[in-house]
């Protein structure tokens, strides 16, 4: 068993309780994947339905569970004030485990429900990814607020982003780096996919600003790092890389991670390296922002869920309150087709401050923050 596997499995045992309460608090409103499809009725009909589809295997759960429980909050809220059109909106999660024949039995759950209107908030990655390209032309669902940040080709002008992508992110994080005063730092790639998607990306980023990029490794010991290094991978990679670390006495390290990496399961791992700090940059205001969408985030959690707030929460809460919003204005009747031509529309959104606007098809706002995990395991920001 690699070290990635046993980290991911810590990740796992870590989660185990508290997906078990937030799985318990979601009442009958959610339904898993494996589940059959229930035959239509008039009822049905009549009703509507936002499907998200989860993966919840070991290497992603720690992002898509905070995701997920921020979307339920979303969810929740909205349909105590009213829902849509005086009607709740049945919230159908659908959960995978990552292999490509879940996600398609998945997407084909959310297909066969007709009063699912849109999909939203799919999480992670590359979830978002293969669900775009399950699409069909004739009939497709709208693919709204994913959590999905590589660079995305979409001819059948259904995958409507609001987050930042990859390339944002590292230029934030490496334009961070300027301002620091560095002129070279490390980067290491978890996986070699990862390093084929990004690999121009971070080179270009850096070069921009004057910064040299020097590649490094992910699965060896790095006696000598150097002072700054960008991590792209998970969370259980990146727990594996920086207990690896073997800095010199008195040495310090700052290693600036992605969206993809989970800051409070991380410091809930322990065992990293005492000189070491973690930053990891995120496609979302603060936690502790005070924008009116983060303080609402905060209250509702803090009502519905034993759970703190988290950067992939307030994503996951985000991208259910501008599903909703953008679902409300619709002026006829609400199916596929009227909800799809809304969402490429792309007009302007505010969700609490939070705006999404667009240049044509190219998202035209970015929101990215950092947040840092010091050495005593404290988060700052």
């Amino acid at each position: 068993m690699s070290t990635g596997q046993r980290s991911a499995m810590a990740i796992a045992a870590l989660l185990a309780p508290r997906r078990r309460a937030v799985l318990q608090a979601a009442g009958a409103a959610t339904a898993a994947w494996a589940l059959p499809a229930r035959p239509a009725r008039a009822q049905d009909m009549r009703s509507i339905a936002v499907a998200q589809i989860v993966d919840l295997s070991a290497r992603h759960q720690d992002v898509s569970r905070d995701f997920l429980v921020g979307s339920r909050a979303a969810w929740a809220a909205f349909n105590a004030q009213g829902g849509l059109r005086g009607k709740p909106v049945q919230h159908l999660v659908l959960e995978t485990d990552g292999s490509a024949a879940s996600l398609r039995a998945a997407w084909q759950t959310a297909h066969a429900d007709p009063a699912c209107v849109a999909l939203s908030g799919c999480v992670g990655d590359g979830t978002a990814a293969a669900i775009a390209s399950l699409q069909p032309a004739d009939a497709p669902l709208p693919h709204a607020a994913p959590w999905l940040h590589r660079q995305w080709q979409d001819p059948g002008d259904t995958v409507f982003g609001i987050f930042p992508n990859y390339q944002a992110q590292i230029a934030h994080a490496v334009r961070s780096l300027s301002v620091m005063g560095v002129q070279q730092a490390g980067v290491v790639f978890a996986h070699a996919d990862l390093q084929r998607q990004l690999q121009d990306s971070v080179t270009q980023a850096g070069a921009a600003v004057g910064l040299r990029m020097q590649s490094l490794p992910a699965a060896q010991r790095h006696p000598a790092p150097p002072a700054i290094v960008l991590f792209v991978g998970g969370t259980p990679e990146l727990h594996d890389y920086v207990r690896r670390m073997a800095l010199p006495q008195g040495r310090q390290c700052y290693v600036i991670a992605l969206a993809d990496v989970n800051l409070q399961v991380l410091a809930q791992m322990g065992g990293l390296h005492r000189n070491v700090s973690v930053i990891a940059t995120q496609p979302v205001p603060l936690v502790t922002a005070s924008l009116p969408v983060v303080r609402t985030y905060r209250e509702v959690m803090a009502r519905l869920y034993d759970e703190p707030p988290s950067p992939q929460g307030l994503a996951g809460f985000i991208a259910a309150r501008y599903t909703a919003e953008v679902l409300a204005s619709v002026t006829g009747p609400l199916h596929r087709a009227s909800a799809l031509a809304a969402f490429r529309k792309r007009s302007e959104v505010q969700v609490g401050g939070f705006v999404v606007a667009y240049e044509g098809r190219r998202l035209a706002t970015t929101h990215v923050t950092q947040s840092m995990l010091t050495t005593d395991g404290r988060i700052v920001g």
